[in-house]
């Protein structure tokens, strides 16, 4: 008897021990996210990729939407433009100064241009797509923003960055305004600037009297989309002083905030544009400018924040890719809530 009582015991816990090992989950992989991990503040969970299906609802590679189905491709899509990389997390320093890789940077309040912290603020440097903060302002103090404006053949010799408007094609001033402000395209400068002045010439002209006239005196325009000329420079504090009054107006401030917009073409087709500026997705207290890049000015960004009672631009020119948007986002943060930024 007391051996049909071992044996059925044994059996028992046999049992329940296969039922326990069906019972427990499967390991997550390293192919595969575990959702309840802790992640630093800031640091979002990994995204799962998706379907074929889904990834073909988009109409482009970059991301960018059309209401109406677009040709087929007859080549390689290109790789996305530089100024798209997805920021980095950015981590604040309480206190100090946060460190920077970049070559030249001014951080001022915008209230009443003291400067808070600089590195090599007059160094003369190319200043890239942060040339088109200047362009747009002039567009927007000049007004008749609802006129229409008809785009040249001229207008798109312009590389490598291009909205691929058409020769004929007419557009509202106000709607190329935001495009340019908004995803940076050579070709929709070189139309506002034509459209305003007549010819890339008049309009350079009137960039350096307007640049002057605010005291950017250390800065020199050749061409309205800051692509690379030795004749073309500028300084991050003559940045930070255009930025301020570019600031300042309410059309370029309604703008620069927008994370992406779309646009439409001429021939009724739409595209969502994704602002360069990727500080304005990853920090809430973001609300624009300017980005820029050429092999010769390395990654620049004119970067504005805003808490109540106090806005900060941070110019950062000469960084690297991935330094840039983590050393604008560390001085933004300390200029608007460290103590020891005034």
């Amino acid at each position: 008897m007391k051996r049909w009582y071992r044996a059925g015991f044994v059996f028992c816990a046999v049992g329940l021990a296969a039922l326990c090992l069906a019972a427990e989950p499967a390991a997550i992989t390293s192919d595969e996210e575990n959702p309840n991990e802790v992640r630093p503040t800031g640091v979002p969970h990994r995204q799962h990729s998706k379907s074929k299906s889904a990834s073909t609802a988009k109409s482009d590679s970059d991301g960018t939407s059309s209401a109406t189905p677009r040709p087929r491709r007859t080549h390689r899509s290109t790789a996305k433009s530089r100024e798209s990389e997805e920021p980095i997390p950015t981590q604040t320093v309480p206190g100090s100064v946060p460190k920077t890789g970049a070559t030249s940077v001014i951080v001022i309040n915008v209230s009443n241009g003291q400067v808070l912290y600089e590195k090599n603020p007059d160094q003369i440097r190319a200043p890239a797509s942060t040339t088109k903060l200047l362009t747009g302002l002039i567009v927007a103090e000049s007004g008749s923003l609802d006129r229409p404006v008809t785009v040249a053949q001229v207008d798109t010799f312009a590389e490598p960055v291009k909205l691929n408007i058409k020769p004929g094609d007419i557009y509202q001033r106000i709607d190329l305004l935001r495009a340019l402000l908004v995803k940076s395209p050579n070709d929709v400068a070189r139309c506002l600037a034509r459209d305003n002045a007549g010819s890339i010439e008049a309009f350079a002209e009137k960039m350096n009297q307007r640049a002057t006239a605010l005291g950017a005196t250390h800065s020199h325009f050749v061409n309205p989309n800051g692509l690379p000329d030795a004749r073309q420079y500028s300084t991050a504090r003559d940045l930070s002083t255009i930025a301020r009054v570019a600031y300042a107006n309410p059309t370029i401030r309604s703008i620069v905030c927008l994370p992406q917009l779309v646009f439409r073409y001429a021939n009724g087709r739409t595209r969502e544009l994704e602002n360069t500026n990727k500080l304005l997705k990853r920090l809430p207290y973001c609300n624009g400018m300017k980005t820029g890049y050429t092999e010769a000015a390395g990654k620049c960004l004119i970067a504005s924040g805003s808490r109540p009672g106090k806005d900060i631009i941070v110019v950062v020119l000469g960084d690297s890719h991935s330094g840039v948007w983590r050393d604008a986002g560390n001085l933004l943060a300390w200029a608007l809530w460290s103590p020891s930024a005034g």
